[in-house]
């Protein structure tokens, strides 16, 4: 079945644009213009992902994917025009996946939508997920994409339980951000380790110090102490 993409911005030819290359690339594309609108398609018609302009009329983007978010976990790459890093973090704070600053390169869209749609896919293909990993009072089950403390179930979002996975696989190595960037979103864009850094901050905030820590490793990385 075509994945359908819902591209959300209140410029035509940011839409058509996208669009485009989408279309060539085999995906099938719907729109809308405006924030209300863009809940309301996204929650009736389950599409596969969202690229989500943070500027919109009506409701902005950031109140869309705050409201999205209580009711789906469907990935979701905003689109920002301003180039501060607080739109940015507030926007992977309430949800969203990924980022993109306008103008954009829409072979990079593209090559990040493919790559956020195969750890979708992967997720999903149960049958294929690795034995449950334990470490200390930390359980992680890969098929069923579950976190425990001591058997108290941790509730997290599709990329932080596979930046989690990735760091429990290999406890105690050390990640670049790249790297990290690599192996858990799927692809290798400088400048964009922030999304890193947020993700490991909203994790090690929701395993509370209860669980084996995410240690930064300063002026290398990350890594999961085994201790």
């Amino acid at each position: 079945m075509t994945d359908n993409i819902l591209v959300v911005d209140d410029e035509q030819r940011i839409i058509d644009l996208a669009r485009m290359y989408l279309e060539q690339d085999g995906f099938r594309v719907t729109s809308a213009t405006n924030g209300n609108a863009a809940k309301n398609m996204i929650l009736r018609d389950k599409p596969s992902l969202v690229v989500l302009d943070l500027m919109l009329p009506g409701m902005d983007g950031l109140e869309v994917c705050r409201r999205v978010r209580e009711e789906s976990d469907v990935p979701i790459i905003m689109l920002t025009a301003r180039s501060e890093d607080i739109d940015k973090i507030v926007g992977l704070e309430l949800g969203a996946d990924d980022y993109l600053t306008k103008p954009f390169n829409p072979r990079e869209l593209l090559a990040r939508i493919r790559a956020i749609l195969r750890r979708a896919d992967r997720g999903n293909a149960q049958d294929q997920a690795p034995p449950p990993i334990t470490i200390a009072n930390l359980l992680i089950d890969p098929q069923r994409r579950r976190v425990e403390i001591d058997g108290r179930p941790v509730d997290l979002r599709m990329k932080e339980f596979d930046l989690l996975q990735a760091l429990a696989q290999n406890k105690g190595v050390v990640f670049s951000r790249d790297k990290l960037l690599n192996v858990v979103w799927g692809y290798d864009f400088a400048g964009q380790t922030r999304t890193v850094d947020v993700h490991v901050a909203h994790l090690r905030h929701k395993l509370n110090g209860m669980a084996p820590t995410i240690e930064t490793v300063w002026g290398v990385g990350y890594r999961l102490d085994d201790r």
